[in-house]
């Protein structure tokens, strides 16, 4: 997975990413898409380009366990956050909703910085610009199994109910 760095800072909240008015007028991906950080940088949705990638600093999706906030990321095209740390239910959320959520050192990205997600040998992030090679925090099997089906519900489509972790190395 390749794409361009959007850098923010640290304890981005899910209402910063998505305003909570904003699920009151639909849940449409495509239609939320739209309003992606609306309440930081109004102009950023329109700017997003196929394959960019979220880079954030520490506690990204903090505040509350709004479902939403994953959804317009994704609605948008963009398959992977990087960040240093994670709100626990954002984490899960992205999980669910076949966001891969990245927990590495982020602090040395610069904004529109050339990345590359590296899923093997082990989850790591390549900086084309700097050449650095950030080793990530390993996930589950099952975790890779839902993200690579898109989210817990296709998982479930395809098969059923959980599988074994090592029936999910296919």
């Amino acid at each position: 997975m390749t794409g361009r760095a959007r850098v923010f800072g640290d304890d981005i909240n899910t209402d910063y990413i998505i305003t909570s008015r904003r699920k009151r007028e639909s849940l449409d991906p495509q239609v939320l898409r739209h309003y992606l950080f609306e309440e930081i940088n109004p102009c950023f949705a329109a700017s997003i380009a196929p394959g960019d990638l979220i880079v954030a600093g520490r506690n990204f999706g903090c505040g509350s366990a709004m479902e939403v906030a994953v959804t317009a990321v994704v609605g948008a095209g963009i398959r992977a956050v990087v960040a240093r740390s994670f709100a626990r239910t954002y984490y899960r959320n992205a999980v669910n909703n076949g966001l891969l959520p990245v927990v590495c050192d982020s602090s040395g990205i610069r904004e529109g910085d050339p990345l590359t997600v590296l899923r093997a040998p082990s989850l790591a992030v390549h900086n084309e610009r700097s050449g650095e090679i950030l080793a990530a925090d390993s996930l589950p099997a099952i975790m890779w199994a839902i993200i690579d089906a898109g989210g817990l519900v296709p998982y479930f489509q395809k098969h059923g109910d959980f599988v074994d972790a090592r029936e999910t190395k296919e």
